[in-house]
């Protein structure tokens, strides 16, 4: 009989001890959850971002942040910018100021002699915001140099008053004619000896173009 009790006594004893032990790996697992939902650093929520596109004939308003210019620069050659104006949709900011484009010289052609005015073109063809860089299209951009042809005229005229001048000294009323002749002539053969001006454009100098094609971008909304 006291050998029973023994033994039922120790089959209680071990029962209470595996359910307290349960228990506790239950409360520890609760805990530890409790912990990382509540107790721990809040997680950061993640962004959220939506396609836009932008159509069509939009102004890109821009700014060259490198030099080009029409004696100096060859086609293929690269062209950067940034826009200096922001893009939106719907009031919403979708390119902001400060958006970089890449693209390359697609003309060039310095200046003649008497013919002809120095010319440079460019267009761009990626677009980089943000982290996320974009194949763009957009219509060609094109300088020429003024004209000079009233700065022609004038070396022409000097030319010809002075050799009126000598010539009536040398020879008189006809002689002035005949310097006159003259005296243009060597005007004339400066204008074809001087080349005209040519296109330069720095970095800060303005350009506008405007999207041939749409372009989707993606947009953080959140």
């Amino acid at each position: 009989m006291k050998t029973l009790l023994i033994v039922t006594l120790t089959i209680a004893l071990a029962v209470a001890a595996c359910g307290n032990e349960v228990s506790d790996t239950a409360d520890t697992s609760l805990n530890s959850g409790n912990r990382v939902a509540g107790g721990g650093s809040p997680q950061p929520a993640r962004a959220a971002y939506r396609n836009v596109t932008i159509p069509a004939g939009t102004t890109l308003s821009l700014a060259l942040t490198n030099g080009i210019a029409s004696d100096t620069s060859a086609v293929e050659d690269v062209v950067t910018a940034e826009l200096t104006r922001a893009v939106s949709s719907d009031g919403r900011e979708v390119l902001p100021a400060g958006t970089r484009l890449t693209g390359s010289v697609t003309d060039v052609d310095d200046s003649g002699r008497v013919k002809g005015r120095a010319m440079i073109a460019f267009r761009f063809t990626s677009l980089r915001t943000g982290d996320e860089q974009y194949d763009v299209q957009t219509a060609p951009v094109s300088h020429t140099a003024e004209a000079t042809k009233g700065e022609d005229a004038t070396k022409i005229g000097i030319g010809a008053g002075a050799g009126a001048v000598i010539g009536g000294i040398l020879g008189g009323g006809d002689g002035a004619a005949k310097g006159a002749i003259v005296g243009g002539g060597a005007g004339t053969g400066v204008v074809l000896a001087t080349k005209g001006k040519e296109v330069r454009l720095g970095p800060g100098a303005s350009a506008t173009t405007e999207l041939t094609a749409p372009l989707t971008v993606r947009v953080r909304v959140s």
